[in-house]
């Protein structure tokens, strides 16, 4: 369990295919503080197991159920993963719960600065639209934030400049994809209605 306040972004070091998955190599800072084997971290949105590490980096592998409901695959040396260790039961929680189970990938449809603020427009994925309300909490990569206006087809987020410089969005573009992960109380409260 997460809670989207991401701690860092890292950089990709190595990226290594094999027929079973993949394994990432990952530069820290933050998110190596008292890690141990098999600690859970928020890779841009999806709970990874920290296979290996040391005072620098840390290895990651992702099965094939990871790869097809992420964009992980397409992820090179260089680029930049939002980074998150797992909520601690004495910690406080000053995002959303977040799981770290990916539901779908979206695409950005548009950023614009408004004063010192951004905003960022995201593609409504199909069968996703009844989870995201006005108001409403999402992870988007990772990170912890609140539906500003929802449309027919798209919705919106406000990002303050802290969040933009800590983060990657400020290297997603119109058209790049991100990681969406929906509020799993209202999947929970779908479910128990539906019964």
């Amino acid at each position: 369990m997460f809670t989207g306040i991401v701690a860092e972004a890292g950089e990709v070091r190595r990226v290594e295919d094999s027929d079973g998955g993949r394994r990432l190599t990952i530069a820290a800072d933050k998110a190596l503080s008292d890690v141990e084997h098999g600690a859970s971290i928020s890779v841009n949105g999806a709970c990874l197991t920290v296979e290996r590490f040391d005072n620098r980096t840390f290895e990651v592998f992702l099965a094939e159920e990871t790869l097809a409901k992420t964009y992980l695959d397409e992820v090179v040396e260089g680029d930049t993963v939002n980074l998150e260790r797992a909520l601690r039961a004495d910690a406080r929680l000053d995002g959303h719960f977040v799981q770290g189970h990916v539901d779908t990938t979206t695409e950005v449809v548009d950023v614009r600065q408004v004063g010192e603020d951004w905003e960022y427009e995201f593609a409504i994925p199909e069968g996703y639209g009844q989870y995201i309300v006005n108001k409403g909490s999402v992870a988007l990569d990772g990170i912890s934030l609140t539906v500003a206006e929802k449309g027919e087809d798209t919705f919106t987020v406000a990002i303050i400049p802290t969040t933009r410089d800590v983060t990657n969005l400020s290297e997603k573009e119109p058209g790049d994809l991100i990681h969406l992960e929906v509020d799993v109380l209202a999947k929970y409260a779908e479910q128990l209605l539906a019964e």
